[in-house]
């Protein structure tokens, strides 16, 4: 029954006059629904007819600039369509029910601009919406009497729909500088608005991931802010399920639906505390959030805003520096993977960050001789002392310098394995070598300089080193237990005293222990000792194991990787143990800090 279309293009003029949509609009009017047996024979005999006449008011649609202006000289235009649309021996041919809606998306307007085209678009809607849902009951009545289910039937119907319109929106934009002019962009809010009751249809996926991601290379390209919204709703509640790609133009698209997913991963960071590293990666790398930022540096502003802030209200989590330096890790990944041409400067995505510390910081560890991290690494900590510098020396009230410092302490969270880096090379340096070292690390726990303590902090960071470096380089054996206790003072801050972050100390402690050359069985002693009587039993379990999959990644010192590993696995089952035999409520009031 269906015949090949003839492109518009090739129809012959004049267009189309009111006498012949009189003649058809009495046919149509006389076979109604076709509910009777000469009815349906005489649609059926009038088909071909009648897709040259359809054909003929698509090309007349088509070069007619406004559909008010359609409607002056084909007055009884809507009343033909619409008594076509309600007729299934017409709707059920695969052509005329395509050139019925190619009809209808052609007097669709994008911007109507009085009442004719403004109720003209509610009724198209409604017509369309008629004819892709199940509530055509005269369709129904033809379906039973041929055996075809009526749901297979309009989710074959949807998908034709579908791939038309889809092949519709797909043509490039056909603007050549004539503002006045027709556009094939001009279905592209029309199309948008139609399918915001599709949104979770099935069937209408490869068209909503078309409409997203169709390049935004015209002012008419606009998508339907209810559509989006529709789209972000069904998204967020897992009722719509989208391939990878139109969910990134879904956030370039929609800033709401990227602010949540973003937020939405916050928080269950921050609810999960059971969470480790290699669980949040996946996370992260599930999110899809660091490649849609690698694409689009647009995202990347927006997610790296978030969480600045989330940063400055939350500067001693642990769980979101984790998830900051992780989601960096990834995104730079992305980064590599995009071709050449497509990649932006990276300045364009670290804007606020102080320049000449970007690429240093951004440059991972494995990426330079290891012999070169410790002259990179003092340079670095030389940088971010002249900032805290100035910030001491400026006038507390301007915001300016204080702005400097953050956002360089930003930048060193999200590039935090140069930390891990000093603090592997702390173990084997010396006394004359470790402060530079030590400047980098208290800069990382403690960025702000609240009270001006950060000179006393130093010292006192200093002092951890100085205890670390006689238990595990000077001393031959463990020393008594209490030649620990001073250790596990500073690992055991007082209020109202000036004291050091007891993660900074720890992390010292645990790398001592795995790197330094005492044996086995006295590190265990010192480590087990120490974080027993502090009470971080469960903090040095989590330092192990984020330091277990650094190292992993390929971010270790040392050239002895299998002492390390067995080292590491060794403290792992000895403070696994001491965690278990803990009480209930011990457990709990520690939490992992990744």
């Amino acid at each position: 029954m269906s015949q090949p279309l003839i492109p518009p293009q090739q129809m012959a003029e004049p267009l189309l006059d009111v006498q012949e949509m009189q003649l058809w609009l009495e046919k149509v009017v006389s076979w109604g629904q076709a509910d009777r047996p000469d009815k349906q024979k005489d649609t059926c005999l009038h088909l071909i007819r009648l897709r040259g006449f359809l054909q003929q008011l698509l090309t007349h649609i088509d070069n007619t600039s406004s559909t008010t202006e359609t409607m002056k000289r084909l007055p009884f235009l809507g009343q033909f369509l619409g008594r076509l649309c309600w007729n299934p021996y017409v709707t059920a041919d695969d052509t005329s029910r395509r050139l019925l809606f190619q009809c209808l998306w052609g007097l669709y307007s994008e911007h109507p601009i009085n009442g004719v085209e403004r109720k003209a678009n509610q009724w198209i809607q409604k017509v369309l919406c008629q004819l892709a849902t199940e509530d055509d009951t005269a369709a129904q009545t033809l379906l039973k009497h041929i055996g075809v289910p009526p749901t297979q039937y309009h989710r074959k119907v949807i998908r034709k729909t579908v791939a038309l319109v889809q092949e519709t929106i797909g043509k490039s934009c056909s603007l050549l500088g004539d503002i006045n002019q027709r556009c094939s962009c001009d279905s592209i809010l029309a199309t948008s608005e139609a399918c915001v009751s599709l949104v979770m249809c099935a069937e209408a996926a490869p068209l909503i991931g078309a409409l997203l991601q169709r390049p935004v290379t015209c002012p008419r390209a606009v998508l339907s802010e209810d559509f989006l919204v529709a789209l972000s709703s069904a998204y967020s509640s897992h009722c719509l399920s989208l391939e990878e790609q139109a969910v990134v133009s879904l956030w370039y698209h929609s800033l709401s639906s990227l602010e949540e997913t973003v937020l939405s991963l916050l928080e269950s960071v921050l609810t999960n505390t059971r969470s480790t590293l290699q669980s949040l990666e996946q996370q992260v790398a599930q999110s899809l959030l660091p490649k849609a930022c690698a694409q689009h540096c647009s995202i990347f502003l927006v997610v790296n805003d978030i969480f600045r802030s989330i940063l400055k209200q939350l500067e001693r989590n642990e769980v979101v520096r984790s998830l900051i330096q992780t989601f960096t890790s990834h995104f730079l990944r992305e980064l590599t993977l995009l071709q050449p041409q497509m990649s932006v400067a990276l300045k364009a995505f670290f804007p606020q960050s102080p320049q000449n510390l970007l690429v240093p910081l951004l440059t991972r560890p494995s990426e330079m001789p290891q012999e070169s991290w410790r002259h990179h690494l003092n340079w670095l900590s030389g940088s971010l002392q002249r900032l805290s510098e100035e910030e001491e020396e400026g006038d507390n009230s301007s915001t300016g310098v204080h702005y400097k410092v953050f956002e360089a302490w930003f930048l060193l969270v999200q590039c935090a394995h140069w930390v891990q880096a000093a603090v592997q090379l702390l173990v084997t340096a010396g006394s004359k070598d470790c402060g530079p070292l030590l400047r980098l690390l208290t800069f990382y726990y403690h960025p702000t300089n609240r009270g001006h303590h950060r000179a006393l902090q130093l010292v006192r960071a200093k002092e951890a080193w100085d205890h670390l470096h006689n238990f595990f380089l000077v001393l031959s054996c463990p020393p008594p237990v209490d030649r620990l206790q001073s250790l596990v003072a500073l690992l055991s801050p007082q209020p109202q005293q000036t004291s050091l972050a007891p993660l900074l100390i720890l992390d010292l402690l645990v790398n001592f222990a795995v790197f330094s050359q005492l044996s086995l069985s006295g590190s265990t002693e010192i480590l087990q000792t120490v974080v027993d009587r502090s009470g971080l039993v469960s903090e040095a379990v989590c330092v192990l194991n984020s330091l277990e999959f650094r190292l992993n990644e390929g971010g270790s010192l040392s050239s002895n990787a299998n002492r390390v590993h067995l080292r590491i696995k060794a403290f792992q089952n000895t403070l696994t143990r001491m965690h278990a035999v803990q009480s209930p409520a011990e457990s709990q009031a520690h939490t992992c800090p990744l």
